[in-house]
């Protein structure tokens, strides 16, 4: 599983001109699954995004997770993000899971955000979607629960 995170002063997605998702201040979590995916992998990546130390404490230094500084998570499903563009100019997503098996995982990462008492909100799984956002720092974090990072 895949995902960017980036630290965002807002963030919102629409869908079929439907706004489904907004937050103020907080984490815009792109997320990509592959094949061999889990909810294994779905639970790491949501531990690892509510544990990320990407927010400024008092004296200005990262240290500070969303929890702790009081932000929401926006989890948007990315199939791009195994986009393969090593050959080529028209990268190859074959290795993105299929609808039916990365649906199910991308809601379970957002539902383990939820149960760790953030407020999430998200936006609609293969839909064509706007995602606006006011990127901050900007601060943006790779994380690969199959590399470990």
């Amino acid at each position: 599983m895949r995902a960017v995170v980036s630290r965002v002063r807002w963030a919102r997605v629409v869908a079929d001109g439907e706004l489904t998702g907004e937050i103020g201040p907080g984490l815009l979590v792109l997320v990509g699954v592959t094949h061999a995916d889990t909810t294994d992998d779905a639970a790491w990546l949501a531990a690892k995004v509510a544990g990320l130390r990407v927010f400024d404490d008092d004296r200005g230094v990262m240290n500070r997770s969303v929890a702790e500084a009081g932000g929401g998570v926006l989890v948007v499903s990315q199939f791009t993000l195994y986009g393969d563009a090593r050959r080529g100019r028209r990268p190859s997503y074959v290795a993105a899971a299929p609808p039916e098996r990365a649906a199910p995982l991308v809601e379970a990462v957002a539902k383990h955000l939820a149960g760790a008492g953030l407020p999430v909100a998200g936006g609609r799984f293969g839909a064509d979607m706007l995602v606006e956002s006011a990127g901050d720092g900007p601060v943006t974090i790779l994380l690969d629960s199959t590399r470990g990072f």
